[in-house]
C-alpha cells in the first residue's frame, strides 16, 4: 500500500491515505487532496515513522518530486 506525503506550512509532514475504491489513482487523489501548490511524494506506508515519533518527522522538500497539489 502507498500514500502521499507533503510538507505542512509549519514544517511537519502530512500524510494522504488514499481510498482507491473511489475509482481514482493514487496520483489523482494526491493532486486533488494535497493543498494547491504543495509538492508531494508517493511512498510505501511501511516507510512511515511510528506514531510515537511521527510528530518529530520532517522531510527534505527536494525529495517531494512526484507531483503538486492542484
Amino acid at each position: 500500500m502507498q500514500c502521499a506525503i507533503y510538507e505542512t506550512d509549519d514544517g511537519g509532514v502530512a500524510v494522504v491515505m488514499p481510498n482507491l475504491s473511489c475509482g481514482l489513482t493514487l496520483d489523482e487523489i494526491a493532486r486533488k487532496d494535497v493543498p494547491t501548490g504543495k509538492a508531494y511524494k508517493i511512498i510505501n506506508v511501511d516507510d512511515l515513522p511510528s506514531r510515537e515519533t511521527r510528530d518529530a518527522w520532517t522531510v527534505d522538500s527536494a525529495m517531494l518530486t512526484d507531483g503538486v497539489g492542484q
